[in-house]
């Protein structure tokens, strides 16, 4: 398994869909600004590891998704995963703000498998036995 990390990042002067942007390597972003969405070189790097997954499991946003002007990043690895899905590889998409953007992008539907509760799909994919299937099993 490989972990990628954002190589640019998109940042605002404050927390607003109105706030001047720019873009920084993710290593020199300034003390007076704030990270809000990964930047168009991280995109294409991301998009480029998805499409060549087999599996995709995809948790939490990328970005402030809420704001327009800082949702392309979530959009653009949302849009990537339903490529790969119709591509054939398996898609398993998690967490409540992670279905948030899917849904405000129309793309809930596209994925093999989605959960709500997001640190429950990971502590599950972990290995751990959860609470709710502990109690059933024991019935």
């Amino acid at each position: 398994m490989n972990i990628y990390i954002s190589v640019d990042t998109i940042t605002a002067n404050k927390f607003s869909n109105d706030a001047i942007r720019r873009i920084y390597p993710t290593s020199k972003i300034p003390d007076n600004v704030e990270g809000m969405d990964i930047g168009p070189e991280s995109c294409v790097r991301y998009r480029e590891v998805i499409m060549n997954s087999e599996t995709i499991l995809w948790n939490g946003p990328l970005g402030v998704f809420e704001f327009d002007n800082f949702s392309n990043g979530t959009f653009m690895v949302a849009d990537a995963v339903v490529k790969a899905t119709e591509n054939g590889s398996f898609s398993l998409v998690g967490g409540g703000d992670t279905i948030s953007s899917i849904n405000k992008f129309k793309l809930a539907d596209k994925f093999n498998y989605v959960s709500t509760a997001g640190g429950a799909m990971l502590e599950f994919c972990e290995g751990r036995v959860l609470p709710g299937i502990k109690s059933i099993l024991e019935e």
